[in-house]
């Protein structure tokens, strides 16, 4: 059995997260294992990028911690984010950058040289299918392209944990599918998080779900526990018609 075997991919204990007055994230607690697909729900404003941005090591929490492989993220920041891919909400890059000069960029900044960086761009050029683009530079992509580029920055250097920030948005119906086939394929032996506003992305690709809204946790399960508190047996109608109980103070706002 290895280390990664025995302790969670991700644990995440009482996090915690302020800008001011505004309280994003409220005392945020779960785990997460390698063979897992969480799927993190919520409405705009609930916490979910925040959360995700403190496991990733790109905000710091007010308190609580979050561990990736054993790493806490606040003490060991580098281990941690050797280990993991991270697609932020927006898929960032560098828009002067020729597709294919990005992904070198990436490449050296995570340590692949030489034969190694060559394979495991062309691998990730062949998996997110960028190989008419790789001229291109990133500003002149559509949408679509520009979230393929990100996806493939995230993998890379096949991490073991992902955390994506909807990593389907602004992709047709295939790339969607696609997309979504592969998250199942990397989940057999990834840990991966991701959020998503598509509730049949959740029926899709996740083995647990997490709701969140107002910076708390009001629901961690299955989908199919999930579809069990709705009247109907039908995913997208099992969303919407849950009922989420909000704290007192909801309407003060808070931040994803």
């Amino acid at each position: 059995m290895t280390q990664e075997d025995k302790i969670p991919a991700i644990e995440v204990k009482a996090l915690d997260k302020r800008f001011g007055a505004i309280h994003a994230v409220r005392n945020v607690s779960f785990s997460v294992n390698h063979g897992e697909v969480l799927g993190f729900l919520g409405p705009n404003g609930a916490g979910k990028s925040t959360t995700m941005k403190m496991i990733a090591g790109f905000l710091e929490p007010t308190s609580g911690t979050a561990m990736v492989n054993g790493y806490d993220v606040s003490e060991d920041p580098i281990a941690v984010k050797s280990s993991i891919g991270y697609l932020p909400e927006g898929a960032p890059s560098y828009g002067e950058m020729t597709v294919l000069n990005f992904l070198n960029f990436i490449a050296e900044i995570r340590g692949i040289n030489g034969a190694e960086r060559h394979q495991c761009i062309d691998k990730v050029v062949q998996q997110i299918q960028l190989e008419t683009v790789l001229t291109q530079t990133i500003e002149t992509l559509s949408k679509g392209y520009k979230r393929r580029v990100g996806l493939a920055q995230t993998i890379l250097h096949d991490p073991d944990v992902l955390i994506m920030d909807e990593p389907t948005d602004g992709l047709d119906p295939n790339q969607k599918h696609e997309v979504r086939t592969m998250i199942k394929e990397m989940a057999q032996e990834k840990a991966i998080i991701i959020s998503t506003h598509i509730l049949e992305e959740v029926d899709a690709v996740c083995s647990r779900a997490i709701i969140i809204a107002a910076g708390q946790i009001l629901f961690d399960g299955t989908p199919a526990e999930l579809r069990a508190k709705s009247d109907k047996n039908d995913i997208d109608d099992a969303f919407r018609r849950i009922t989420l109980e909000l704290p007192v103070d909801q309407g003060q706002a808070s931040q994803s």
